[in-house]
């Protein structure tokens, strides 16, 4: 199958090179447990990694699980992570989640895609990055970087999130979603700005439709 004009194999290459440009590629939010991980993606909506992990790093100190978040007011929970953008918003979503994991889901992270999607303030981006990196299990979440990336380079055609990531998944082989995706991401954080695209050093570039346009 194409797309576009870049082909599977194509797409490969573009993959083996992230993968050498990128070898420490990883999720950078930090969490110790599947919850944990919920808690801080469910955070990093419309935030930085960096700002999460600074929040975090006290938050999940003070409350580890999820009985020590179920003891926490909502007034208690802003105040814990007023540094982050939406905090209040956020702070009902993840209180309304812990909830709802105690009465549906016997207090555990459900490990599928169906069941996380439920979960209040739980989005399909939000339901994938868990279940690759808490459970390794296939899945291709499409963040704003995955987003931008994937599309400058020609590996997907759309700007919606769903779409792309159905498009992405049909190129790519299963068993790469998973570092594919923080690959896209690093390359996104690192080179591939959304403003000012690093395109002079950009080990892909000779792939990329972005830059193929930009020079002609």
């Amino acid at each position: 199958m194409k797309l576009g004009r870049i082909s599977k194999a194509k797409v490969i290459e573009i993959l083996d090179i992230l993968e050498e440009t990128y070898p420490q590629a990883k999720c950078e939010l930090n969490y110790g447990t599947p919850f944990q991980l919920l808690v801080a993606t469910m955070l990093s909506a419309q935030s930085t990694d960096r700002t999460v992990n600074r929040v975090t790093e006290t938050l999940f100190a003070r409350y580890p699980d999820l009985n020590s978040f179920l003891s926490l007011t909502q007034e208690q929970l802003e105040q814990e992570i007023k540094e982050i953008g939406l905090y209040r918003n956020k702070a009902k979503n993840i209180l309304a989640m812990c909830k709802e994991l105690t009465t549906r889901f016997s207090g555990q992270v459900p490990a599928t895609l169906e069941d996380l999607i439920t979960l209040p303030g739980v989005g399909r981006k939000t339901a994938n990055v868990v279940l690759s990196n808490a459970f390794n299990i296939p899945a291709f979440a499409v963040d704003t970087h995955v987003l931008r990336v994937s599309n400058r380079i020609g590996l997907a055609r759309s700007n919606r999130p769903d779409q792309t990531e159905s498009q992405l998944t049909s190129v790519i082989p299963k068993e790469r979603w998973i570092k594919s995706h923080h690959l896209l991401i690093w390359h996104g954080r690192r080179t591939c700005a959304a403003r000012k695209p690093k395109c002079e050093v950009c080990s892909i570039s000779s792939y990329c439709e972005f830059y193929k346009k930009n020079i002609e």
